[in-house]
Order: C-alpha cells, then sequence, then structure tokens
C-alpha cells in the first residue's frame, strides 16, 4: 500500500517562510520528523511559492465593502468578493489567489489527499483567520490556499489536528493490513 501524501505549510517544517521570518513551532514535531522520514510530505508555503518576500508585511483578509455578515474569508477573496491587503495597504489579492491555484496544482500533481496547514494565515489558516482589522482579532474562516485546496477535494488540517491525521492514516493502514 502506497502511503498518503500530505501538503505541509512548509514553515511547519521548521523553514523559516512566515511573514515575520520565523517557523511555526508544533507540538507534533515527532510525528512530522516520522512522516519526513516516510515521504509523505509535500512542503509548500504557498506565499513564497507565489514570490512573497521573508520577512514581509503582514496582510488580512479584508471585505471592502462590509457587506459580508461576519466577515470575509478566502473562498470570498477566490470569489473576488473579498480582498487581500497588507498592513500598509497594498492590496496583494491576485498574488495570494496565484499563490492558492499553484498550491492547489502542488497538491493534486503530488496526490495529496490532505493538507496540514497553518491556523490563522490569511492564505493557509483552516478553522481561523484574523478579523481584517490588524488588531489581532481571530474569527472563524479559512485562508485564501485552505478554501482552494478544499474546493478541489483535499482534506484541510490546521497544525493543532496533527495527531488526530496520524491516527486516521494509521487506522487505515490497520484496516486494509
Amino acid at each position: 500500500m502506497t502511503m498518503e501524501r500530505i501538503l505541509i505549510s512548509s514553515c511547519l517544517i521548521g523553514r523559516r517562510v512566515r511573514y515575520n521570518g520565523r517557523d511555526k513551532h508544533s507540538d507534533a514535531k515527532d510525528v512530522i520528523q516520522r512522516w519526513l522520514s516516510e515521504r509523505r510530505l509535500i512542503p509548500h508555503c504557498p506565499e513564497v511559492a507565489a514570490g512573497f518576500p521573508t520577512p514581509r508585511p503582514p496582510t488580512e483578509i479584508k471585505d471592502p465593502r462590509n457587506l459580508l455578515e461576519g466577515g470575509a474569508d478566502g473562498l470570498d477573496v477566490l470569489e473576488w468578493r473579498a480582498r487581500v491587503i497588507e498592513y500598509l495597504g497594498r492590496d496583494v489579492t491576485d498574488m495570494y489567489v496565484q499563490a492558492a491555484r499553484d498550491a492547489v496544482d502542488v497538491a493534486l500533481r503530488n496526490g495529496c489527499k490532505h493538507a496540514v496547514l497553518t491556523d490563522g494565515s490569511p492564505s493557509c489558516g483552516s478553522t481561523f483567520i484574523y478579523d481584517g482589522s490588524f488588531s489581532g482579532i481571530p474569527k472563524p474562516g479559512m485562508g485564501v490556499t485552505a478554501a482552494a485546496l478544499r474546493e478541489a477535494g483535499v482534506q484541510i488540517w490546521p497544525e493543532t489536528a496533527i495527531r488526530d491525521l496520524d491516527a486516521q492514516l494509521r487506522q487505515k493502514i490497520k484496516d486494509v493490513g
């Protein structure tokens, strides 16, 4: 049986690609290391792949006309109802949409059925993003890449659910074996 491939945010495997030039700590480093040794992981940072520098200004998803109840998320960006704006005001929506499309292409080319993404990110957030005010207020929602991957049929997991995904994958192996 072939191991299921997993697209993973590069910052979760220690690459310093986040907007602040850092990586992202995971409480499941042992699982990540095992997955790496099993050649299961496809590391990917949508922003870096789209040409953003590291570090870079923080960005958030905004509903430009404040029409969307509860605020905007990545699906709204993909449907051009919302924008991705840098802290200093530059609109980077086009690059985020391209980053999402590229991530879907990478996931599908590599046969990834799952993606483990960094929550809170306007690109990779899977259970929450920030409200667009740059005041650190989280709200339920997905980032642009997470929404695009989900639309493409990839199952999305936040970094806090790595052990849950691992248990599911191990159970599948037991069921087949």
